[in-house]
C-alpha cells in the first residue's frame, strides 16, 4: 500500500505557470517551434558585473554556511537601498534573506498566522498567494477586483471583507499578473483601514524598480507613519537584476517577526546560497545602468503588446504601469467553438492556443479570475511579434 499523503498538500494546486511552461517544453522537445508567453522571468543574462562577483566569492572561500538569515553585509545592503530610495530607517537584525521572494512569503506566513486565521487577498492574485497562505491551515478570503477599477482593491471592498478573524492583507504592487500599480493615496486609504482594524499587511514589491514612465512607485511602509510596525516587506533580486536563478530574495519586518522568521529558517533550509549573497550584494550596491536597459526594452515591449491586444478585435487589458504582464480579457471569445473544440473557460482556451497555434499563456483562472489569459512580455519583440500574430489568427 502506498504511504497516504496529508490532506493539507493533497488540497494544493499546482502552479499553473509551471504547468503551462512545462507543456510548451514538451512541445519544444518533439520539434515544435512554441511561442512561450508564460513565466515570468527576465530573458536577460544576469549582468556581468554581478556574475563577477559571484566568481570572486567561490575564490575567496565563500561556499560554506552563512549565519541562517543571511550575511551582515547583505542585510546591511539592503537597509541602506530602502533607506536611500524611500528613507525608510531600519536596523540590520529586521532584515532577514531567503531563498527567493516565493521562501519569504512562506517564511512570513509561516510564522504570522494560525489555522482559522484570514488573509485577504486581491484577485487576480499571484497563482502561489493562495496555495501558501493554505499551507498554515489559515484561510484565504479572496476578493475579486475589476478591470474597470484597474484590478485594484478599493477601500470599500476591503472593509466588508473584513471580519473579526482577519489578521493580514496581502498586496502586491506593481501587480503580478496584471502589472496595475497602486498609487500613494490609494495605498494611504487602504492603510487607514488596516490601522483602524489592527491588521497586519504583507506587501510583496518584488517588482518595484520595473516601473513605467507616468507612474511612481510607492513602497507600502512608507504612506502613513507607524506601517513599520505592522508591515512585512517581500522583495529580492529576481526580477530587477535578471537573476531569478540565484535564490535571493527577503523579508524587512518588525524585529520579532524577523527573529522568527530567522529561527523558521534555520531549520528549513539552514540559510540562502553563500555565492547567491555575495551576488546580490553586487548587484544592490554596483552599478545601476544595467536596470536602466532592461526597464527601458521591457517598455518598448510594453508599448507593442499594448497596441496589438487594442488591435485585435475582443480582446482588451488593463493599462500596465509596472512589471512584464499583461492580462488580457478573453471572455469575448468564450463561448465558441475552435476548429471543432467547445471553449467556455480561460483553461481551455489557453491550451487550445497552445495546441493549434504553439502559443503558451497562463489561464486567468490559476489567478482567481476567469474569463481571462495572462502574458509574459519578458521575451524578446520577434517572440511578441509571432506570438501575437497567432493569437490573432486563433480568435478571429
Amino acid at each position: 500500500m502506498p504511504p497516504t499523503i496529508s490532506r493539507i498538500v493533497q488540497a494544493l494546486e499546482p502552479s499553473a505557470t509551471i504547468t503551462m511552461a512545462t507543456k510548451a517544453k514538451e512541445l519544444k522537445a518533439a520539434g515544435r517551434t512554441v511561442y512561450d508567453l508564460s513565466l515570468g522571468e527576465p530573458d536577460f543574462d544576469t549582468p556581468q558585473h554581478i556574475c563577477q562577483a559571484a566568481i570572486e566569492a567561490m575564490e575567496a572561500g565563500h561556499t560554506h554556511y552563512t549565519p541562517a538569515g543571511g550575511i551582515p553585509e547583505l542585510k546591511q545592503a539592503v537597509v541602506q537601498q530602502y533607506q536611500t530610495a524611500y528613507g525608510l530607517e531600519y536596523a540590520p537584525n529586521q532584515v532577514v534573506v531567503s531563498n527567493g521572494a516565493k521562501h519569504a512569503l512562506h517564511n512570513a506566513f509561516t510564522v504570522l498566522l494560525n489555522p482559522g486565521d484570514e488573509v485577504i487577498i486581491p484577485a487576480p492574485y499571484w497563482v502561489s498567494y493562495v496555495e501558501l497562505v493554505k499551507l498554515t491551515g489559515a484561510v484565504p478570503v479572496v476578493v475579486q477586483t475589476r478591470q474597470e477599477d484597474d484590478f485594484k482593491l478599493t477601500v470599500e471592498q476591503f472593509r466588508r471583507a473584513v471580519t473579526g478573524r482577519t489578521k493580514l492583507l496581502l498586496l502586491c504592487s506593481p501587480s503580478n499578473p496584471t502589472g496595475s500599480m497602486y498609487t500613494p493615496g490609494e495605498l494611504s486609504e487602504l492603510a487607514d483601514v488596516a490601522i483602524e482594524h489592527d491588521l497586519l499587511v504583507v506587501a510583496d514589491e518584488i517588482y518595484e524598480r520595473l516601473v513605467y514612465e507616468g507612474h511612481r512607485f510607492a513602497s507600502f511602509a512608507t504612506v502613513r507613519p507607524g506601517l513599520q510596525e505592522r508591515t512585512i516587506t517581500v522583495g529580492g533580486v529576481s526580477k530587477t537584476y535578471a537573476m531569478t536563478g540565484w535564490r535571493i530574495g527577503w523579508t524587512i519586518s518588525p524585529a520579532n517577526v524577523a527573529k522568527a522568521i530567522g529561527g523558521l529558517q534555520s531549520q528549513e533550509t539552514s540559510c540562502p546560497s553563500s555565492i547567491g549573497q555575495y551576488a546580490a550584494i553586487a548587484a544592490i550596491c554596483g552599478p545601476q545602468e544595467c536596470v536602466d536597459v532592461m526597464l527601458a526594452e521591457f517598455a518598448r515591449r510594453r508599448e507593442f503588446v499594448t497596441r496589438r491586444i487594442a488591435e485585435i478585435s475582443g480582446l482588451s487589458c488593463a493599462e500596465m504601469g509596472g512589471a512584464f504582464y499583461a492580462f488580457i480579457n478573453i471572455s469575448e471569445h468564450l463561448g465558441r467553438s475552435y476548429s471543432g473544440v467547445q471553449i467556455d473557460d480561460s483553461t481551455t482556451w489557453c491550451l487550445e492556443l497552445l495546441n493549434k497555434q504553439n502559443v503558451a499563456t497562463v489561464m486567468g483562472f490559476a489567478f482567481g479570475t476567469e474569463g481571462y489569459a495572462r502574458v509574459s512580455f519578458a521575451t524578446s519583440m520577434e517572440n511578441l511579434a509571432a506570438a501575437f500574430d497567432r493569437i490573432e489568427a486563433f480568435v478571429v
